[in-house]
């Protein structure tokens, strides 16, 4: 039969289903692999061909390590909670829910399609009870815990309060934001209240006062990543900073051990560093600045202690406590007004932002700690609330940004490291030595450092210090869909639930919106309460909650009694290889492993890493196709043409890029004026007709009608573009406002423009796996994402390159099949070509996917296609291996050949065929044989043929005969395994 994608697919997606072909189990004497992808949240957009780029790298992969003899983990999931299904669910009145499990349906019928090799039976769902029932329990860890820096872990709050029973806090040395020092007998004569208000400011996860970026258009609290610019990524609404009672994990705990892990991990450097940066350690002082005036001090931390006596001037955050407090009347409204402006910007924006200098003095002075004079106190949005103190004392002589600041306001650079030309610019280099630094004067860096911070602790101003960019991890979340958050309140106070009244489910409620008093939709559930009297607490947790921990629930997900049982996770261990995007290279990643260390540290597993190898898959960009419209402007006398009156006019690629041009340069070509001279003479007739009815429209008007033409690039979906040619009928056809368009074609077509950007259904570049499945095959799209380049690298989609790898799998499936369709396999041996091709796609193929360089492979797989068809190769051994080598790229088809050949297992179980050095090693050479200089035939003979054997061997054949026509040849030219030439 003819190669019929569709039954075959279908056939064996079946048989993979009913006989759970992928189960795995926890207990085998094989060797461990575990593979791991991220998990995705399930859209209603279903997915496109972007996102399956991953799992088809790490099914491969799976695929290859089971034919090695591993016993593989290969599970899937879905991170269902989260912000659309909301959206949703406000727009429409639908449970998110239901959205939920309809989107869920959608991608697991888009994954079954694609012939995805995952254990099904491992499946977890963030959203699901059952699930994050668990996620909750580690909530309740976390809130039962501190960080004892002594022991470098996290220990129960328990033993924290027995040393305050015992001795107070004067001596614990714990991550804590607790300022007050009290007593054992203190502790004692406290309330329940005040202690507990105390123990928040230690536990692991706490409530507190924070800054937070807010949402009010989303009525909720954001994460830095899902802020763009000073909008949510979600939705584009603006974004305010906001102090608010929230709950944080105090994830800052463990940025030391977060840093120092990274080392003998198998990621990129590149994904090492950002991690790296996220984290942010520096070292230096900390000092106290007294404010003129004020009892209140100002804290800042500084890595260069060494150029105190070069600060002239203080910037506070905008959103800095101290800021009200300390500005004067008269700059009252000012520093208002610069305040809120600096709200609506995130974090990252304010640090991305360099061009651009502001601020605004707030009239009050600090005082320098040691010379006591006076330093001018500004506020300025490049310093932030969240980074150390949200203070900053300004060196402008040795800071770039401070120079900048003092260069912008004309505020005093006082040079204090020889070395530079502050004239110029600020002088940022740790070397040299100092000047106009009282007692640090003529001290290198190094040693200044060291000297400023010992004196700053001799006089009680400062002290050394390890400070770290990374913040602790704003946790609540003020919607509806995520885990409710297993806390009660009693007198204002938080209590986590007892682990056996878990899960704590969400209610019901009538609508997904905060209520009229402004607090979270969870407020809408009136009767929801703890025992029927505690109010619990009304915001959820955030997406990444339950995907911070689910690599460990896949390895025992069926489990009833405990989050996983130890037996499985001591056997699986860490992931062995995990795939997912750059845009997790810092959020997920680092909360993911924030959580496996605190798991860690109480004891519930063995691993203080996730995952051992973690690649970043590129991303699959999306090829827009634009259309160029001419919009013309025509006006007399200032009255203007109405826009709608023009019909919209688009010009073809060439003529838009020729326009362009005319723009650029003094003269253009002779061939492209007159090029460009015809197109105008098609724009000018347009023009003309619009003149007409101007003046019908404006009969009063008298003198010169002028116009002038503009061009705007438009995208157009790409459903009606075929090899950049619009489908000019379907375009016309696809909005009123389209019919009556005018086009200025190249050679009869209409050729748009293209642009390579991310994948968006915005743009109209979406392209639809099931589309590509259904016309070509889940093989062929498994194979082609694999070919379109290299794993990491983002490239552009190009449906046209497709076909040929279509043609490819038809080739391979005609190498076992006759001209009538029949499946026929010879039995004979294999001859030495047909085994030294085999064996070095082998060798290749398997080097190729140990470095996951899949884009070559399925390059050598055409080749050893291209060549089995031109020695007309159909014989079993030969078939049977290379089909066990394709069956990871391509598995529906391998597993018909494999079923064809006599097999009733399926191929996902047999081994990987082995490698034999022998078969590549050249036995025999095949001599061009030329006449005169010409080449007329081909003759294979042993490598080790002597010349003179060669020569006999050579005219002694029946070829030679009919080209020495009975003559004696002159001379014989033999070249040992090169070439023959005879001269006749």
């Amino acid at each position: 039969m003819d190669y019929n994608h569709k039954i075959i697919e279908e056939k064996w997606q079946k048989f993979w289903k009913d006989n759970k072909t992928y189960k795995t189990t926890n207990e085998s004497d094989k060797e461990k692999f575990y593979v791991l992808d991220m998990f995705p949240y399930p859209s209603g957009a279903g997915l496109h061909v972007g996102h399956p780029l991953g799992y088809i790298a790490s099914d491969i992969y799976s695929r290859f390590k089971k034919q090695k003899g591993f016993n593989v983990l290969h599970p899937m999931g879905y991170d269902s909670f989260g912000l659309p299904a909301e959206q949703y669910a406000i727009q429409t009145g639908q449970h998110p829910a239901l959205t939920t499990e309809e989107n869920i349906a959608t991608y697991r019928r888009q994954l079954d399609q694609i012939g995805f090799s995952y254990d099904w039976d491992r499946e977890v769902r963030t959203s699901d009870p059952n699930y994050y029932k668990w996620t909750q329990w580690i909530f309740i860890e976390l809130f039962n815990s501190y960080y004892d820096i002594e022991k470098d872990k996290a220990v129960s709050i328990d033993k924290l309060i027995i040393i305050f029973e015992k001795k107070g806090n004067e001596f614990v040395n714990a991550c804590h934001s607790q300022e007050e020092i009290f007593t054992a007998s203190e502790w004692s004569a406290m309330n329940e209240k005040d202690q507990r208000e105390i123990l928040l400011n230690y536990r692991l996860a706490y409530l507190a006062d924070t800054m937070v970026n807010w949402c009010p258009g989303l009525g909720t609290v954001l994460a830095n990543e899902e802020v763009k610019e000073g909008k949510s990524e979600r939705g584009d609404f603006p974004v305010e900073r906001k102090l608010m009672r929230q709950w944080s994990l105090r994830i800052t705990a463990y940025a030391d051990r977060l840093l120092k892990d990274l080392d003998p991990l198998d990621w990129t450097d590149a994904l090492k560093e950002m991690q790296r940066h996220w984290i942010g350690r520096s070292q230096g002082a900390s000092v106290k600045f007294k404010i003129d005036g004020n009892d209140n001090l100002i804290e800042v931390f500084t890595t260069r202690p060494d150029t105190i006596f070069g600060v002239t001037f203080m910037v506070l955050a905008p959103e800095n406590e101290l800021v009200d407090e300390i500005t004067t009347a008269d700059c009252k409204e000012k520093v208002a007004a610069y305040v809120k402006r600096s709200s609506a910007r995130s974090e990252r924006e304010r640090m991305a932002e360099v061009k651009n200098i502001s601020g605004e003095f707030t009239g009050a002075y600090a005082l320098h700690p040691f010379s006591g004079e006076q330093i001018p106190i500004w506020i300025g949005d490049y310093v932030l609330a969240s980074y150390g103190t949200g203070a900053v004392m300004s060196v402008p002589a040795h800071d770039s940004r401070d120079y900048a600041f003092a260069k912008h306001f004309v505020i005093p650079i006082v040079e204090v490291v020889a070395g530079g030309n502050i004239e110029e610019e600020s002088y940022d280099a740790k070397s040299g030595k100092l000047i106009n630094s009282d007692f640090l004067n003529g001290l290198e860096v190094k040693k200044a450092m060291k000297t400023a911070i010992y004196k700053m602790e001799e006089e009680g101003i400062g002290k050394g210090e390890i400070n770290f960019r990374l913040r602790d991890a704003i946790f609540g979340r003020q919607r509806y869909w995520g885990e409710p958050i297993p806390v009660y309140f009693k007198d204002d106070i938080p209590y986590v639930l007892e682990k056996s009244e878990l899960p704590l489910e969400l209610p019901e409620i009538d609508k997904y919106l905060p209520t009229e008093a402004g607090d979270p939709p969870l407020g809408r559930a009136t009767e929801w309460k703890y025992k029927g009297e505690y109010s619990y607490e009304l915001s959820t947790m955030p997406g990444w909650a339950g995907s911070s921990w689910y690599f460990l629930r896949y390895m025992d997900a069926e489990n009833n009694n405990d989050i996983f049982s130890d037996d499985a996770t001591n056997y699986w261990g860490n992931v062995d290889l995990y795939l997912g995007g750059a845009e997790h290279a810092t959020g997920h990643l680092l909360y993911v492993r924030f959580w496996t260390k605190f798991l860690y540290d109480i004891g519930k597993i063995s691993i203080t890493e996730p995952a051992k190898k973690l690649v970043n898959q590129g991303m699959i960009q999306g090829r827009s196709s634009l259309m160029y419209r001419a919009t013309m402007h025509i006006w007399s006398k200032g009255d203007a043409y109405p826009p709608s009156e023009v019909p919209p006019l688009f010009v073809s690629n060439d003529v838009y890029k020729l326009f362009m041009e005319s723009n650029k340069v003094e003269r253009l070509s002779k061939d492209d004026e007159d090029r460009l001279s015809s197109y105008k003479d098609e724009i000018r007739d347009l023009e003309q007709e619009s003149t007409t009815k101007f003046r019908s429209l404006y009969p009063n008007k008298s003198g010169e009608v002028r116009y002038g033409t503009s061009f705007t690039p438009i995208r157009v979906p790409i459903a009606i573009v075929k090899n950049d040619v619009l489908d000019i009928n379907a375009f016309q056809n696809s909005g009123p406002e389209n019919k009556s368009a005018r086009f200025i074609l190249e050679d009869g077509k209409y050729i748009c423009g293209s642009e390579v950007e991310k994948m968006s259904k915005r743009w109209g570049n979406v392209v639809n796996p099931d589309d590509l499945c259904e016309r070509y095959g889940a093989d062929t799209l498994r194979l082609y994402e694999m070919f379109l380049g290299p794993l990491e690298q983002h490239k552009p989609w190009d449906t046209n390159g497709i076909e040929g790898v279509s043609k490819f799998l038809r080739k391979y499936w005609r190498l076992c099949h006759n001209a009538d369709g029949e499946f026929e396999v010879s039995d004979g041996e294999p001859t030495s070509k047909e085994l030294k091709s085999l064996h070095k796609t082998i060798k290749k193929v398997e080097q190729d996917i140990e470095k996951l360089s899949f884009n070559t492979s399925v390059s050598a797989f055409m080749i050893c296609v291209n060549e089995l068809s031109e020695l007309k190769c159909n014989n079993r051994t030969i078939i049977s291996d290379f089909t066990k080598l394709l069956s990871s790229y391509a598995p529906h088809i391998a597993e018909e050949v494999w079923n064809l050949l006599g097999n009733t297992e399926s191929i996902s179980i047999a081994d990987f065929p082995a490698f034999d050095e022998a078969n590549l090693t050249e036995d025999n050479f095949e001599y061009p044989v030329s006449f005169n200089g010409k080449t007329r035939f081909k003759l294979e003979l042993p490598s080790n043929m002597s010349k003179d054997d060669v020569e006999k061997s050579v005219l002694e054949s029946e070829e030679s005969a009919k080209w020495l026509d009975g003559k004696t040849p002159k001379k014989v030219i033999v070249v040992p395994n090169r070439i023959v030439n005879v001269v006749v």
